[in-house]
């Protein structure tokens, strides 16, 4: 991970909301629904029929929104385009995850991930992705990630 610190993309040192002395260090952020509990949910979200997809600022607005709705904190975002008129990779790393997306253009196709633990609720980010992205078409799936039996 140290060949990519020039880069900006990983810290030298965590911030001060990355580390702490008290006993919330400590706390379990695992989640309990239904009786079970688990690290994370994870949404796999496929956008058929989408729109701006090209467009990685517009991409990035979009996804700081959808985190934001569900409440997450963002600590860092990475976007890349492939080239003027193709398609678009990235990640929003959470305090409490991630959101990541690649999208294919000539497919009108968007594939996202939306991976929260704690309190955030990953669900209240699929309005804010709808209304960036238009698409004609959703198809979603849920995994509890890290359950406990």
């Amino acid at each position: 991970m140290n060949a990519l610190a020039p880069l900006g993309m990983v810290s030298e040192f965590p911030s001060s909301n990355q580390v702490s002395d008290s006993a919330e260090a400590q706390k379990d952020y695992f989640v309990v629904k239904d009786g079970i509990k688990f690290a994370g949910m994870h949404l796999l979200v496929d956008l058929w029929g989408a729109h701006e997809l090209c467009d990685p600022e517009a991409i990035d607005r979009a996804l700081r929104t959808a985190a934001e709705a569900a409440g997450a904190t963002i600590l860092h975002a990475h976007f890349h385009h492939f080239s003027p008129n193709g398609g678009v990779s990235g990640v929003l790393v959470l305090a409490e995850s991630h959101i990541s997306i690649h999208t294919w253009p000539e497919r009108d196709f968007a594939a996202i991930d939306i991976f929260m633990c704690g309190a955030c609720d990953p669900y209240k980010s699929l309005p804010a992705l709808e209304a960036a992205f238009r698409p004609a078409s959703i198809q979603l799936n849920e995994q509890r990630r890290g359950r406990i039996a």
